[in-house]
């Protein structure tokens, strides 16, 4: 909560980072087009494609998202996003505060996996982790970002990655020349309220 109170600082820059997956989905059927008084039809039978994998990266502050699609989530298919994000989008900070969840690809583990020794250690001074706690990736925005890009944009079916990446720079273009932000509101003082039951008990 403090993090995310913090003002803005493009030396600095707060991103929050979280993945999804999308069920690829093929038609059977020409779906049928919508005409007067009578919505588009769509068969209901359909032919699994595979899965694609979405990293999806948002600076809350400036209203700056990125979403990489990839066909899995491996530590090196991180570790290649994280350093598209550090070396593409944040050329420039000196460092990338990263909020994120404790799944075990994601660590400066999975740099040294991926690159050569030097490239890994680079990557690793880039970056300061922030991880959310144990059942708590709520506290990260970037699930917000996720509901909103599944509801706008991926909630229908897809049928190839090739198509998936291309509606998703569409609606990540958009979002971003719009500059939508998300208007936080839990503070620290609201965690202690709220969150009371969590924070350890201190008896005189």
């Amino acid at each position: 909560m403090d993090l995310y109170a913090q003002p803005y600082d493009p030396k600095r820059p707060v991103v929050c980072m979280d993945e999804t997956n999308k069920q690829l989905l093929a038609e059977t059927r020409d779906p049928l087009p919508m005409t007067g008084g009578q919505p588009a039809r769509v068969d209901h039978e359909y032919q699994r494609q595979g899965v694609a994998n979405l990293f999806m990266f948002f600076e809350p502050l400036p209203g700056r998202r990125h979403v990489r699609v990839t066909a899995r989530r491996t530590r090196l298919d991180w570790a290649v996003a994280m350093q598209e994000l550090a070396d593409v989008h944040y050329p420039d900070a000196e460092i990338i505060i990263i909020v994120l969840d404790n799944l075990n690809t994601h660590s400066a583990a999975s740099f040294y996996e991926a690159f050569s020794p030097a490239e890994a250690h680079r990557l690793a001074k880039r970056f300061e982790f922030h991880y959310t706690p144990k059942h708590g990736s709520w506290l990260n925005m970037a699930e917000i970002e996720l509901s909103v890009l599944g509801r706008q944009c991926l909630s229908r079916r897809i049928p190839d990655p090739q198509l998936l990446t291309t509606e998703v720079a569409a609606w990540e273009a958009q979002r971003n020349q719009q500059g939508v932000i998300v208007d936080w509101q839990f503070t620290t003082p609201d965690a202690r309220i709220r969150l009371k039951h969590l924070y350890p008990k201190i008896h005189d």
